[in-house]
């Protein structure tokens, strides 16, 4: 589809009228096959839901609200909203009882759809502080309370059609919370206006074709997830197979994607899995891939320069035909590129993607820009950078907050900046410049081609005793890049040298240990062992050896329990909640240094 559009209406009504038989999402049911939805069916069932939210009394202005992961239905509810004038408001199944009353009060949502009747029971807990709450709609099971099922709503939605509302470019399409790692997540209004410049950006600079398709896992309650790949995918026609990060690997064999939309954290962990498969094979299997994967960026980095070697290009067509098609046949076949963000990926892990043929373009963005502000494109691309700022963004870089001639904060200005945080006109203020410039609060420098690269965030910039400034999310990523090292967070607030917390891959971890005729049954002995802090001294030390001096780690606490948001040490976004963390290990950070630190304990 070339036609731009002004809102998400047009978005999903022009795709169905467009692509009506094409697949347009696909998820496995009950007995564990892949069922796909077409274009023409995912409009009928719009029309359904829209009817049944304006029997419920939606009209435009309301918020409708859903704790779902992410699932057709949340899908039809979005673009069923939409169509009403109303405003999208996504939770996480893995928030908190607290976070969804928060939210749900904060917003004011008149309708909220969940995922399953058990969700709805906490609701029910929580309803006499919710007194905006009219109806709840549950999706998976029978509804229990006052709620009804999905397949009522759809059939009250038969029964009395509702026609699309007027809907402009300058309504509010959705409220967006953030994840609230140090305090109360903030409402991001988003316009319709502000996705509809993201999408028309992305055909602009990277259109995709209805043959492509992705492997959905981010969830659609990030505004990367959200807009990236469910909007954009259904603007070009295209298609999305449903799975989660834990099933990613089982499921994309059958999805067979041409796309993966994913975070550095997972492009790590596709790194070292591929790795440690060929560390396992060993031998000649071995050999051959490392010749293979280095032969190809040597390919690649000869591209770059607008040369190409006759040799090396023989060399690739025989890896390629031997070893690389076989990987890439893990990912189904056809996986041709994989679009990154949320932090910058290590450029050592890229080149290695690329190198196996799958292209990474790295992008960067928030959620109060819709989120896209920078991307890396087939024309313009350039591995450990960002990308160039999109069609219709300007970025600048404000050095007077740093002091340094080149690194500043990043401030956005262009169509795809939110409308401002909801509620919260003091917050407002603090983000926005007179010329209402987004003052992303991300650290990062601009190249002479215009190239954007992350330096981290201002706010988890600190300085060591020494004076030394250090940003910790690179250093994070360099250490995870270990075989042995599955989550890291680095500390050293106002303390002489940085430590890590490190939650290591158990599963390398205890094959390693098993070899060395060390104990696995109790993980508790297994970490303390000397043989193990050895290992990850090693394993530290390499990792570290391309990090400045001043900010090596210097000392380690091994964690047998995994962050997750479950327990409170990662947001539903996946990043990690800092002084959740220390917190819970504050006795064992403080004996890794002399003296008690004023920031452990604190409340998040």
């Amino acid at each position: 589809m070339s036609t731009k559009i002004e809102t998400l209406v047009d978005l999903y009504s022009n795709s169905v009228a467009a692509y009506a038989d094409n697949p347009v999402i696909g998820q496995r049911d009950d007995n564990g096959d892949w069922t796909w939805m077409t274009y023409g069916e995912f409009g009928e069932a719009i029309e359904k839901v829209r009817g049944g939210l304006a029997s419920l009394g939606v009209t435009k202005g309301d918020r409708v609200a859903i704790i779902s992961d992410n699932r057709v239905e949340w899908a039809v509810g979005a673009y069923a909203t939409y169509s009403l004038g109303a405003a999208w408001v996504p939770m996480y199944e893995a928030q908190t009882q607290k976070d969804w009353k928060f939210i749900l009060k904060d917003c004011g949502a008149k309708v909220l759809f969940s995922a399953t009747d058990g969700i709805r029971a906490q609701i029910d807990e929580i309803a006499s502080d919710l007194p905006e709450l009219s109806s709840i709609v549950v999706i998976d099971d029978p509804a229990g309370g006052d709620a009804i099922d999905y397949t009522e709503l759809m059939a009250r939605g038969s029964e009395a059609p509702a026609p699309v509302a007027a809907v402009s470019g300058s309504d509010l399409a959705g409220l967006i919370y953030t994840s609230g790692t140090t305090g109360d997540p903030k409402g991001v209004m988003l316009s319709h206006s502000n996705f509809a410049s993201n999408l028309n950006a992305i055909a602009e600079v990277f259109p995709l074709d209805q043959d492509d398709r992705s492997a959905s896992f981010l969830p659609w309650a990030h505004s990367f997830g959200q807009t990236v790949e469910l909007h954009a995918l259904i603007y070009f026609g295209s298609s999305t197979g449903l799975t989660s990060a834990k099933t990613l690997t089982r499921d994309m064999p059958e999805i067979k994607p041409t796309i993966l939309v994913s975070v550095p954290t997972v492009f790590n962990k596709v790194y070292d899995g591929l790795q440690k498969m060929m560390e396992g094979e060993g031998g000649v299997k071995k050999a051959l891939f490392d010749a293979a994967v280095s032969n190809a960026i040597k390919r690649e980095q000869l591209a770059k320069r607008g040369s190409r070697s006759r040799m090396v290009d023989l060399q690739h067509s025989f890896f390629d035909k031997v070893v690389l098609s076989k990987v890439r046949d893990a990912f189904g076949g056809r996986l041709k590129y994989a679009f990154s963000g949320g932090a910058a990926i290590s450029t050592e892990v890229a080149e290695f993607i690329s190198g196996v043929g799958i292209t990474v373009y790295e992008g960067y963005g928030l959620t109060e820009t819709s989120p896209i502000v920078t991307a890396n494109t087939k024309n313009a691309r350039r591995i450990g950078s960002v990308g160039k700022a999109i069609p219709g963004v300007t970025v600048e870089i404000d050095t007077d907050v740093t002091g340094d001639p080149e690194i500043g904060e990043i401030v956005v200005h262009g169509p795809n900046v939110m409308m401002g945080y909801y509620n919260l006109p003091e917050a407002n203020d603090e983000v926005f410049t007179p010329n209402r410039g987004f003052r992303t609060g991300d650290l990062g420098h601009v190249d002479e081609d215009g190239f954007l690269f992350i330096r981290g965030r201002i706010k988890e910039q600190y300085k060591l005793e020494n004076g030394k400034y250090v940003v910790p999310s690179p250093i994070e990523e360099q250490l995870t890049l270990s075989g042995y090292i599955s989550q890291a967070m680095v500390y050293g607030e106002q303390r002489p040298y940085n430590i890590a917390v490190i939650v290591p891959d158990f599963e390398y971890l205890n094959k390693w240990a098993t070899d060395k005729g060390i104990g696995t049954s109790d993980v508790k002995v297994l970490l303390e062992s000397p043989e193990v802090k050895e290992l990850f001294t090693t394993e530290l030390n390499r990792a570290q050896s391309s990090i400045k001096h001043y900010e090596r780690v210097r000392a380690f606490i091994l964690e047998d329990e995994e962050f997750t948001p479950e327990n409170g040490m990662l947001t539903p976004s996946l990043k990690i909640k800092r002084r959740a963390v220390m917190a819970k290990l504050g006795d064992r950070i403080n004996d890794l240094y002399e003296g008690d630190d004023p920031l452990i304990g604190r409340n998040e």
